[in-house]
């Protein structure tokens, strides 16, 4: 998973969605479930520090909780055959 990556930084929906291929109609409600579950905090870009005329981004960063869920995921992922394509790339 993308959040694995770099587990202590604070990633944009944008970028999460663009690095990991899941479209943002997939991933969005994937993140809210995290949020739900704790795996993930969320917050907003301050917006006093925003050079171009946009409105704030939302980020996201993975808990320690979430850390370990995420792990318990993959490592059971690799057991499953239907997944093998897939946990080359998270290895």
């Amino acid at each position: 998973m993308t959040l694995l990556e770099d587990p202590t930084g604070q990633h944009w929906g944008y970028e999460l969605s663009k690095r990991s291929g899941v479209r943002s109609g997939v991933l969005y409600p994937m993140l809210t479930r995290m949020l739900d579950e704790g795996w993930v905090e969320d917050g907003w870009e301050d917006p006093t520090t925003l050079r171009e005329k946009r409105p704030p981004r939302r980020y996201y960063e993975l808990t320690d909780e979430g850390r370990l869920a995420l792990g318990g995921v993959l490592q059971q992922a690799r057991t499953e055959a239907r997944f093998t394509g897939l946990i080359g790339r998270f290895a």
